[in-house]
């Protein structure tokens, strides 16, 4: 049952729903405006505020539906938190690009809201805040990324759930690090609506 949930997690979280519906719906590749990622961010500014919503929420329920469908077949804190690592990879090295991909924020989000909703509120929450106050969408995905292991062990979840905080709070990091060299020289983009 692992391997079949951990395999289903991973097409889940392969559907490239921001490169499918933006060349289906608007006629437009996102890996060629931008930052030519196929994630919610560059929808946002590529396509507007509605089809970036849509996508982040596709996104979202790709690492949402992983961990359902692990808890279902399994049921184990260790397939689900496996599950929802294959959603994150399969996002991030799509069978469907050729193993590239976005960098996992929505999906990942997905998944700690359904293995610690409260700290996926709080994360959120921080995240907003962080867009709000500074404009840099990448700033806040890392700054709520690092907050997730220290949530969940402060709310007592299980080491499984620990430990997936941590393996994820590094992989969205590292998936960051051209954002955070452009960061650090100044030259990173605010976010700003597109109207494609």
């Amino acid at each position: 049952m692992a391997f079949f949930s951990c395999l289903t997690a991973y097409f889940l979280g392969s559907i490239p729903n921001g490169l499918w519906l933006g060349k289906l719906i608007w006629h437009v590749d996102l890996r060629e405006h931008g930052s030519h990622n196929i994630g919610a961010t560059n929808a946002w500014r590529t396509l507007g505020k509605g089809p970036g919503l849509l996508i982040f929420l596709l996104d979202f329920f790709k690492g949402a539906l992983s961990v359902w469908v692990a808890c279902a077949m399994a049921g184990t804190p260790l397939v689900m938190v496996l599950a929802g690592v294959f959603a994150i990879l399969g996002h991030s090295c799509s069978i469907f690009l050729k193993f590239k991909g976005g960098k996992g924020v929505a999906t990942g989000l997905g998944v700690i809201v359904m293995l610690m909703p409260l700290t996926a509120l709080f994360v959120f929450l921080v995240w907003l805040v962080l867009v709000k106050w500074s404009g840099y969408v990448s700033l806040a995905s890392i700054a709520a990324a690092a907050l997730v292991p220290i949530l969940a062990g402060v709310g007592g979840y299980p080491f499984e759930y620990i430990a997936f905080g941590a393996v994820a709070a590094c992989f969205v990091i590292v998936r960051h690090h051209a954002n955070i060299h452009r960061l650090l020289n100044g030259t990173e983009s605010k976010i700003k609506a597109g109207h494609h």
